[in-house]
Formats: C-alpha cells, sequence, structure tokens
C-alpha cells in the first residue's frame, strides 16, 4: 500500500486551483496498476480539472469511489506535504487521510485479486462543485451497481448516513447617498442583509428547536463604502448541514424572501448536495450489505460525502474508510498504518465476496 501511497501523495492535486489531468502522475500510477491487474479502463476528462478513471474488471456489483484531489497544503507543517513521511506508525502527508490512503488500498486489493471489481477516481470533491460524479451518473450503465463504497474517512466502520450541504451566496441592493438622509435606515444594503440575517437565525433556530437539526452558518459578510455614506451594496455566504429527510430546496425556499428581502436581493446557489440517504432512499439496502458482510456499522457523521450523490441516483451506497475526519484538512495530516490496513482487509473481502 505505501509504495501506491507514495506516488499519490507526490502528485499535486491541491483544489483549488485543481490544475489536474488524465496525465497527473496519480491518474498515470493508478492506471498502470489497474491496467497490469486486467481491468478495463475508460478516461473522462471534463475540463477545468475534473478527470475521471473508472476502471472495471468483469461484472462488478459494488463500486468502490476515491476522489484523489485535496484541499489546499497550507502553512505551518513540520513534514514535507507532497512527500509520504511514515514515522510511529503513521503515515504523513497531505490526502493520505482524506482520501488517497484508501485509494492506495484500493490499488493494492486490485492487484491482490482477480474477482470482478469496479473503482472510480475522481478529482474534484474538495472543489465542492462534484461535476465528476454527476457526469458519471448521466451514464444508465453507470448506476446499474448494488452496493456504491465512497471511500472518506470513517475510522473503519460503515457510516450509512450523514448531513447534507448547502452553500448560498446572497447579494442585497440599497440606494446609495448620504448617511444624514433618514431613508438610510430603509434603503442602506447593510441593513437589509442585518434584517435578512436576523430573521433566517430566528428560523433556523426554531427548526433546531423542533428537533430538525438544521445547521446554519453565516461565513461571510461585506458591504458598503464608509461610514457617511448609505450603503448601495452587500454580500453574504451562508452555509446549512441538514439531517437525513431534510431537504436543502425546503430551507433555502424557508430562508430566500424572510424580511422582505425578495424586492432587493439576488441569490446564487454554487453547491447544494442531499444528507446521505438521498433521494427518498432509506437505509435498508445498505444496513442489509453490512450484515451480510460483517461490516461494522458507525454512527451518523456531520459531514458531507459525494455517496449521498449516488444515493440521490438511486443507488445504495455508504462510506467507509480508513482514519477519522479530524485528521483530514489538517496540517501534518495523516493516517495510522493499522488503519490503511485494516480498511484493506475489508475492501478484500468485500470484493473476494461481492465483487
Amino acid at each position: 500500500m505505501l509504495e501506491h501511497l507514495a506516488p499519490l501523495v507526490a502528485c499535486d492535486s491541491q483544489n483549488p486551483p485543481r490544475i489536474i489531468t488524465p496525465e497527473a502522475a496519480m491518474f498515470v500510477h493508478a492506471a498502470a496498476v489497474l491496467e497490469r491487474a486486467g481491468f478495463e479502463l475508460t478516461f473522462e476528462d471534463y475540463a477545468d480539472g475534473h478527470v475521471n478513471l473508472f476502471a472495471r474488471r468483469g461484472a462488478a456489483r459494488t463500486l468502490f469511489n476515491c476522489h484523489l484531489d485535496t484541499v489546499p497544503v497550507g502553512e505551518g507543517w513540520s513534514k514535507p506535504p507532497l512527500q509520504l513521511s511514515v514515522e510511529d506508525g503513521k503515515a504523513y502527508g497531505r490526502g493520505v487521510c482524506d482520501i488517497k490512503g484508501a485509494a492506495a488500498a484500493l490499488l493494492a486489493v486490485a492487484e491482490e485479486t482477480d474477482q470482478p471489481m469496479a473503482i472510480l477516481l475522481s478529482s474534484d470533491e474538495e472543489g465542492a462543485g462534484s461535476c465528476c460524479i454527476r457526469r458519471f451518473l448521466e451514464h444508465p450503465e453507470h448506476r446499474d451497481f448494488d452496493q456504491v463504497v465512497v471511500s472518506e474517512p470513517t475510522n473503519c466502520r460503515a457510516v450509512l448516513a450523514h448531513r447534507g450541504f448547502l452553500s448560498v451566496k446572497g447579494h442585497f441592493r440599497g440606494v446609495m447617498g448620504h448617511s444624514s438622509e433618514a431613508r438610510a435606515l430603509a434603503d442602506n444594503a447593510n441593513h437589509r442583509a442585518a434584517r435578512w440575517i436576523s430573521a433566517a437565525l430566528d428560523h433556523c433556530a426554531a427548526e433546531a428547536a423542533a428537533d430538525r437539526r438544521t445547521c446554519f452558518n453565516l461565513g461571510l459578510v461585506s458591504g458598503g463604502t464608509k461610514s457617511n455614506v448609505i450603503a448601495g451594496d452587500a454580500r453574504l455566504h451562508y452555509s446549512a448541514r441538514l439531517g437525513p429527510g431534510q431537504s436543502n430546496d425546503a430551507l433555502f425556499d424557508a430562508l430566500k424572501d424572510l424580511a422582505g428581502a425578495a424586492d432587493w436581493v439576488s441569490w446564487e446557489i454554487p453547491f447544494s448536495g442531499p444528507p446521505l440517504p438521498a433521494g427518498g432512499q432509506d437505509d435498508a439496502a445498505a444496513r442489509g450489505f453490512c450484515q451480510r458482510h460483517g461490516l461494522a456499522i458507525g454512527d451518523p457523521v456531520g459531514f458531507w460525502t459525494e455517496a449521498s450523490l449516488f444515493s440521490d441516483a438511486g443507488l445504495s451506497a455508504l462510506v467507509l474508510g480508513p482514519g477519522d475526519i479530524a485528521q483530514a484538512h489538517a496540517v501534518d495530516e495523516w493516517v495510522e498504518l493499522d488503519q490503511l490496513e485494516r480498511v484493506h482487509a475489508l475492501y478484500r473481502q468485500l470484493v473476494r465476496a461481492h465483487g
């Protein structure tokens, strides 16, 4: 696994800037391994760093999915972020936990087995766009799997439910002028944004009180020119994370026109990913899969994964990978070697029993 993990980590796949092509070293390495192992390979390049490598051997019924892009390296590392380091039972490097370590385990399983197996390696999960998965699922034959296993970090326990993720930007318009005018109270874009924010917070607090588990976060707010000018523009960016059974569309519709905002705001939704399970499904099929194959089931998690996109397309999907989400996106990102060995054994078990 480490022989596979080293070239994956060494390949700079930071997203942004997501300068990734099918010729990226990580794809070249994976393709060479999978071709030697008897897989049929299909590359799809959707441009702007959106690349899929789909590998299938035989009539596989389970699809394993890993994204190979990572968050930016950031500052403060004590180890080289784009070089695999192994120390005290841990592998270090950007992406070892999220989720190149899982990809290395899958490549090892592909080499060691000859049973049917299917792997989708993608490159745009960290950019909150998910073009790769959405485009992959446009093909009907790609929706013909009994189970999808998305390899995000879950401490090697099968996760059957997680929150969705909704990202929304708002542009509030005002009427500029001198701050001595009394109309500033009504016409100031910052004031209009503030009234909407207050109403949105009240709405989401009421949702939480009703046990609908709505997580709302106002991440960015900016507006105006200076204190003696009525603000003509204000902008904000919020996110929400909803639990299984809740709807991103329903929350957005409930919030968008609060405090009279319909008259002076425009909205943009950069990303909307449903909770898991999605598409009106429950977790019965995924739970049955776990029971048949002896997979330990973990608690629902708060982070979002692309498993919900597969679920929304009608497939049974779960999340199962090495490491802990607390290690992902961190300085000196790491994963325990024991976790890699454990997930390798689980993936190999699934391939041998349920290719």
